[in-house]
């Protein structure tokens, strides 16, 4: 049974308290209870194993093709001018190069994921379709 939450924080509580027996969190939400033992991670969702838990076994290895994975990135305004997007994507691109950022990301179970502007673009374009798909054959409606 699918239950919705309000967020990431409510739901990773009720699994530590036994309210609910599964969830998908992400990977910077619930690495620190993974490491600390309160929970146990069945599989992973992206496409390959991955490097902060080298032991947990891909979701793909069971179920192929599977890939669901989050990522976060920057935007602004279509209206901003692209001297300051160019400035910002460079910026930004440079703290991931960082090896203290890097090292920090690492720890969070985050992997940085440097690219220009129209890379960023074409992300977000392909994972809205990959899941517009889902959400049409699924026929998803929102609560």
């Amino acid at each position: 049974m699918h239950v919705p939450y309000r967020g990431e924080a409510p739901g990773i509580t009720d699994l530590l308290g036994g309210q609910v027996q599964t969830m998908f969190p992400t990977a910077t939400g619930s690495i620190q209870y993974l490491r600390a033992g309160r929970l146990r991670a069945l599989a992973v969702t992206t496409a390959a194993r991955w490097d902060a838990l080298p032991e947990v076994p891909a979701l793909a290895e069971s179920v192929p093709g599977y890939e669901a994975s989050t990522w976060w990135g920057f935007g602004a305004p279509r209206s901003t001018p692209a001297a300051i997007v160019e400035t910002l994507n460079r910026e930004v691109n440079a703290a991931l190069a960082d090896a203290r950022i890097k090292a920090r990301l690492a720890d969070l179970g985050s992997v940085p994921m440097p690219m220009s502007p129209a890379d960023f673009g074409k992300l977000i374009a392909a994972e809205t379709e990959k899941w517009g798909k889902v959400v049409r054959a699924a026929n998803i409606k929102a609560d």
